[in-house]
């Protein structure tokens, strides 16, 4: 990286800078996501590297302003895994998983105090720049963590079913669409919390969602080429019929 950025080097790599990156790097992230999904264990170490090299290419950067190198980057997490194991590294006690993620949290606030980087508030420490569906989930376990939260899951049902009627209300009465969205809005939330009680990550799961319905429409697809026939032609009881047999299949 260094002589891809050094002058003679590849004029694409020279005039990068950290904002222009960025997109690269969310990419790189999901590619990884995918071959996870796949159980593809070639490409995810392809996809590794490829991620690996978003870390190098803003540390050659950083190093290049003077401000830090790949070598502080590894220092740094190496620091901090065993900062935050002390009951590994050091005489520590936690012996669940619970117990060893109340800690971490705790060291890292610890952290952010030291460094006089308290936050203002308890949701400032959740990104708004990652997916919607992410920062849902994130948010309702912050503020689960200093007990705004259901007490049973069958109350957080019921939270469900009255944003449903909500929604069923404002598509009833005409209102806006703003506020109709307001309202979809109110239960894509609701199920992130949902899949907080059930210990379900709502962005995998949404994403074992997409890939089904890929699956099952990609027969489909295949099926009705088999009959010389056309998405475009076909009905949708017969599109019905062949979704209900690749269910079926699976």
């Amino acid at each position: 990286m260094h002589t891809l950025r050094a002058p003679g080097g590849c004029p694409w790599d020279r005039e990068q800078d950290f904002d222009s990156i960025k997109p690269y790097t969310l990419e790189e992230v999901y590619e990884v996501f995918d071959s996870i999904d796949a159980r593809d264990w070639k490409a995810l170490a392809d996809e590794l590297g490829d991620l690996l090299l978003q870390c190098v290419f803003y540390a050659q950067m950083a190093g290049e302003e003077g401000h830090f190198s790949i070598d502080d980057s590894l220092d740094a997490v190496n620091e901090k895994l065993i900062r935050r194991h002390p009951h590994v590294f050091s005489d520590g006690d936690a012996d669940t998983a619970g117990k060893v993620k109340k800690r971490w949290d705790e060291i890292k606030a610890e952290e952010k105090k030291e460094r006089n980087q308290t936050p203002k508030a308890i949701l400032d420490t959740v990104s708004r720049s990652q997916p919607a569906l992410a920062e849902a989930a994130q948010i309702s376990s912050k503020v689960a963590a200093v007990g705004f939260d259901w007490e049973h899951i069958d109350h957080v049902m019921d939270k469900l079913h009255e944003e449903l009627d909500e929604l069923a209300e404002a598509r009833t009465t005409g209102a806006p669409r703003e506020h109709v969205e307001d309202e979809l809005g109110d239960i894509l939330f609701v199920t992130a919390n949902i899949a907080r009680h059930l210990k379900v990550d709502p962005e995998q799961s949404l994403r074992r969602a997409n890939a089904k319905f890929r699956r099952r429409f990609g027969y489909i697809e295949n099926a009705l080429k088999a009959r010389d026939a056309t998405l475009d032609a076909a009905s949708l009881e017969e599109m019905e019929s062949l979704w209900q047999e690749a269910k079926s299949r699976e």
